[in-house]
């Protein structure tokens, strides 16, 4: 019997992780980019596996499947990880009853979470700002990776380990009757086709796109140079305004309260959609973000003052210095705004589009991809 194949589209987390699960399936695998290596927002965000972030059931189950793939795949592709779990802070009266509401869910949700009181975080977290904190709220799921390392990395691995075979600066033009097009004189067949594409989906069945619910978001970040090596945060590290950003977040009965407050006092920052966290990977280099801008046609140019803003916020709860910033960027990528958490359809037969995973890509694509893989196999056996 001969083997199935597949093509996949696009080299960014959503791609490898589609790759890799048709591959596990049985299908000879060929990855097209139009770049000579993944460019886009899956080498520009923190590295964060956040199962925290997401609602109980299938988002966060497919969380933690996804972060057990990526320990599988760091292990053996000798990528750097590290189970740093991550801390939620709290300063204000407010914010502090989320948390204690937040510890008592997700307790009854079986998620692995503790309250800390100050003396607790700062014996523990040295680097922690304890001017006026309150506590913390400590989840032990998180997990951190380096994304420009890690995917840049995968590749070789997949070649490796299932013979993915990956085609790099060719630009995909149009598909066809289940052929993959670069130019007009290239052609690949396959069985099935996976569109991958991210933030690019004015390329490939744009039609398609402009009936659905998309926009894209911009969010500007920053990365320190290599911190001292005594410096380490030991922890993903997040303040308050993190709260308002996860949906999983929104099951505390009083969080309508601290968004109120924040509203009223910190409208410059929810005007730009800015929430501060921070991550630091095996070098030593601390990035930092981020804000949130929304629209089909972005302003291409960074704002310094939001940079600032950023930096002033991370200082409220993290001792560092802000003369170590050493890059700044931004990165795109497509976001659902009727609140689905992906898009997968088939705009023509053999073909599938699975985009639209907002900002957790790197926290869901493989388990998804597993899951998207499955059903595609279920419809076609």
């Amino acid at each position: 019997m001969q083997q199935k194949s597949a093509i996949v589209i696009g080299a960014g987390i959503v791609g490898l992780a589609s790759a890799r699960a048709l591959a596990q399936k049985g299908f000879s695998v060929k990855v097209f980019d139009r770049h000579p290596q993944a460019v886009g927002a899956s080498v520009r965000n923190f590295g964060m596996l956040w199962p925290i972030g997401q609602p109980p059931g299938t988002m966060y189950n497919r969380a933690i499947r996804s972060r057990e793939i990526w320990k599988t795949i760091a292990a053996d592709a000798n990528i750097w990880y590290e189970e740093t779990g991550s801390l939620h802070l709290a300063y204000n009266k407010e914010e502090w009853q989320v948390l204690q509401e937040l510890e008592n869910i997700f307790k009854k949700e079986k998620r692995n979470v503790a309250l800390l009181d100050k003396n607790k975080i700062a014996e523990k977290y040295e680097h922690v700002n304890t001017d006026n904190l309150l506590g913390g709220l400590y989840s032990a799921d998180e997990m951190l990776i380096d994304p420009r390392e890690a995917i840049a990395a995968i590749p070789d691995y997949l070649q490796e380990k299932y013979d993915v075979k990956f085609y790099w600066n060719s630009c995909v033009s149009y598909i066809s009757e289940q052929t993959v097009y670069i130019g007009n004189h290239e052609e690949h067949e396959a069985d099935i086709i996976f569109v991958c594409s991210g933030a690019d989906f004015e390329t490939l069945y744009p039609e398609e796109f402009t009936k659905l619910p998309i926009t894209k978001c911009k969010l500007q970040m920053l990365r320190t140079a290599p911190m001292p090596e005594r410096y380490r945060i030991k922890t993903a590290i997040c303040g308050g305004l993190s709260l308002l950003h996860y949906s999983s977040f929104k099951a505390a009965a009083s969080l309508p309260v601290l968004q109120k407050k924040m509203a009223e006092e910190m409208k410059t920052y929810l005007d730009l959609g800015i929430h501060v966290m921070a991550a630091q990977n095996g070098k030593g280099e601390i990035t930092i973000g981020d804000s949130h801008e929304y629209g089909l046609h972005l302003d291409p140019f960074d704002r310094a003052s939001t940079n600032k803003l950023i930096l002033d916020y991370l200082k409220t709860f993290l001792k560092i210095n802000g003369n170590a910033i050493a890059e700044t960027w931004h990165g795109i990528y497509p976001k659902l705004t009727n609140g689905d958490t992906e898009i997968f359809f088939s705009p023509d037969p053999g073909v599938y589009i699975l985009n639209g995973v907002g900002g957790a890509g790197m926290t869901l694509s493989f388990g998804l991809a597993e899951e998207m893989v499955e059903q595609v196999m279920m419809v076609n056996a």
